[in-house]
């Protein structure tokens, strides 16, 4: 079985971001998976991709989701993704 990483696009200084994290670790107790988190003001490419979306969360490369995240539903995406394997 694959190890499913979510990853965090952020920035400093963004309070939907934290609130993104903060939801994001809560659901480390119930499912087991990698968390990353990349800053995107440190990659000009990032900072054009991503500037007006974030938060952006990614589950396995798969973006599920940007701006106000819910906890909710990327925990209905990590059980999708997990039981399918």
């Amino acid at each position: 079985m694959a190890h499913t990483i979510i990853t965090l696009y952020t920035r400093k200084r963004c309070s939907l971001c934290e609130k993104a994290k903060q939801a994001i670790l809560e659901l480390k107790e119930d499912w087991k998976f990698t968390f990353e988190e990349i800053d995107i003001d440190e990659s000009d490419e990032l900072t054009e991709t991503y500037g007006i979306m974030i938060p952006v969360v990614q589950i396995d490369g798969e973006e599920v989701g940007f701006g106000i995240i819910n906890k909710i539903d990327i925990s209905k995406r990590l059980q999708e993704k997990l039981k399918n394997f």
